[in-house]
């Protein structure tokens, strides 16, 4: 491992010691680097704030790893992410209620936007209206923002149910919805 990730990676566990803890916002860049015995230069020669400190932890912890590996479905994708927020909630419930720029919530909606898009984009098009281009775009933003918070009212949880519960609850409800919304029961045009 380079000198740079064990520096990165010895800020990383003095934030998470700290977090556990203190508040995010009573924690200070100068109280971090104490923790681990380097200097604030140091400190700012990787990260711009401690809000980017917090944000490469979850880069480098799993969206990395997730990286390495060869998924055959979307679905494996919302295991593993339900297994490694499960098992660091304690850092990541904290790390769900900073607000300010950077903050991790923004940066975690604007990684699986993308994502969410991805694998909602095919399911969706074939419903998208040509008579309203703006139709498939409204689409991704409701399913992905629905999601996306899903997700995070599970891990605030003040004891979130383990992850497979959660992703079975989860598929039970988009199950619920699709069959919902192909069967006509929630939603009916009105004719013209």
């Amino acid at each position: 491992m380079s000198d740079s990730n064990i520096t990165k990676r010895a800020l990383a566990a003095a934030l998470k010691q700290l977090m556990d803890e203190e508040p995010f916002a009573k924690i200070s860049v100068g109280e971090i680097c104490e923790r681990c015995q380097l200097n604030r230069k140091s400190f700012y020669y990787h990260f711009q704030d401690k809000y980017d400190l917090v944000n490469w932890i979850f880069d480098t912890e799993f969206i990395a790893a997730a990286n390495q590996r060869d998924y055959h479905h979307n679905w494996e994708v919302f295991h593993d992410l339900a297994d490694y927020f499960y098992a660091n909630r304690s850092f990541y419930r904290k790390a769900l209620q900073i607000k300010g720029q950077n903050s991790f919530q923004d940066h975690f909606r604007e990684l699986m936007f993308p994502f969410l898009s991805a694998i909602i984009e095919p399911q969706i098009s074939d419903h998208a209206s040509g008579d309203d281009p703006g139709l498939l775009e409204f689409q991704i933003h409701f399913c992905s923002d629905a999601l996306i918070a899903t997700l995070e009212r599970w891990l605030l949880d003040r004891e979130p149910a383990p992850p497979e519960i959660f992703l079975r609850r989860l598929r039970s409800c988009l199950q619920m919805i699709s069959d919902s919304v192909s069967d006509d029961l929630f939603f009916q045009e009105k004719s013209s």
